[in-house]
């Protein structure tokens, strides 16, 4: 049990950030769906699209601390390079 009221306090904003945390994940999750799943169609218009709207989003979720900024950045990078292989 938490000690200090520091702790105390940690202790209750824990339960919060989790849940904001786990919408913003879903959030990145979701944009990253949007262009694997052009990808698999085949649609590289749709793909290039979704991924103008996913990239942002990726690094906002690496701004905010839900993941890692070498993460983020490693996940664009393998995306772009999806998308400029299907229009290739």
């Amino acid at each position: 049990m938490a000690n200090t009221s520091s702790a105390k306090k940690a202790a209750r904003k824990i339960p919060h950030r989790t849940e904001v945390n786990k919408e913003r994940r879903s959030r990145m999750r979701n944009f990253v769906r949007t262009v694997e799943d052009a990808i698999a169609a085949g649609d590289a218009k749709k793909a290039q699209a979704a991924l103008a709207t996913a990239e942002p989003e990726i690094m906002h979720a690496a701004q905010q601390g839900v993941i890692h900024r070498n993460a983020a950045s490693r996940k664009v990078s393998r995306l772009v390079k999806r998308v400029r292989k299907l229009g290739a």
